[in-house]
């Protein structure tokens, strides 16, 4: 009942035209900046160099590797679309009028969680791991992705834009966990760790001024709330 009648359905789910450009680009270079250690690392560790690295992979040709692989379109561009859709662009809206916007931010990432717990039974189907190592795995899985719902609830909320949370899911899908065992011995450690650190720190004070929704235009999803000014102002 708290619903205005003529807003679309589609862009309450995200799906708009308006703002599309910065929605694309500016959370994605804010996750960029969070994860600017391992992508130091990266840099350091490639034999050719970053910028010849990501020429290599931008050409057409590993381009149409990667389209031909099951496992990375599923990675970085099945599992982000449909995911997205469900427990942001569908469990959002419907979860922000009952709870208002803060709270949704926190529960929405709860089912997101949960739902990859199906890797359990993949476990134990291959032998690999003891039930011990498959539940402690599952609970470091359950906290990541339960971390990352939470920022990709509040980028949903404060862009009203699906592709930007979409985009930032492929991106760390891409990444992984960052590797801080493998950072603390590198032979650079002094440089990585201080990316690391510099990262986070440019991530915090970036989070706000890039999620601003004055920058993605009119953000469908603060009609729904029961007090408007708690995220959008």
């Amino acid at each position: 009942m708290k619903i205005l009648s003529g807003v679309p359905l589609m862009a309450l789910m995200g799906i708009r035209l308006e703002g599309v450009v910065p929605a694309g680009i500016l959370p994605l270079l804010l996750t960029m900046m969070l994860f600017l250690g391992p992508l130091a690392q990266l840099a350091v560790d490639s034999p050719k160099g970053i910028l010849v690295e990501i020429r290599l992979r931008c050409n057409l040709r590993s381009l149409a590797l990667c389209v031909r692989d099951l496992k990375w379109l599923r990675n970085h561009v099945v599992a982000p679309v449909t995911e997205e859709l469900v427990f942001r662009a569908c469990m959002v809206p419907v979860i922000v009028p009952c709870t208002g916007p803060t709270a949704a931010i926190f529960i929405c990432p709860l089912f997101f969680g949960v739902a990859h717990f199906h890797h359990i039974r993949e476990q134990l189907r291959s032998g690999c791991d003891s039930l011990g190592d498959i539940l402690i795995i599952a609970v470091f899985q359950f906290a990541y992705t339960y971390v990352f719902g939470i920022y990709s609830a509040f980028i949903f909320i404060r862009t009203g834009h699906l592709l930007a949370p979409v985009l930032c899911h492929s991106f760390c899908n891409s990444m992984g966990f960052p590797d801080f065992c493998r950072a603390l011995e590198h032979p650079q450690r002094p440089v990585i760790l201080f990316c690391y650190q510099l990262g986070v720190l440019l991530f915090l004070m970036c989070l706000l001024p890039l999620t601003d929704p004055f920058f993605y235009g009119m953000t469908p999803i603060c009609i729904l709330f029961l007090h408007p000014r708690a995220v959008c102002s």
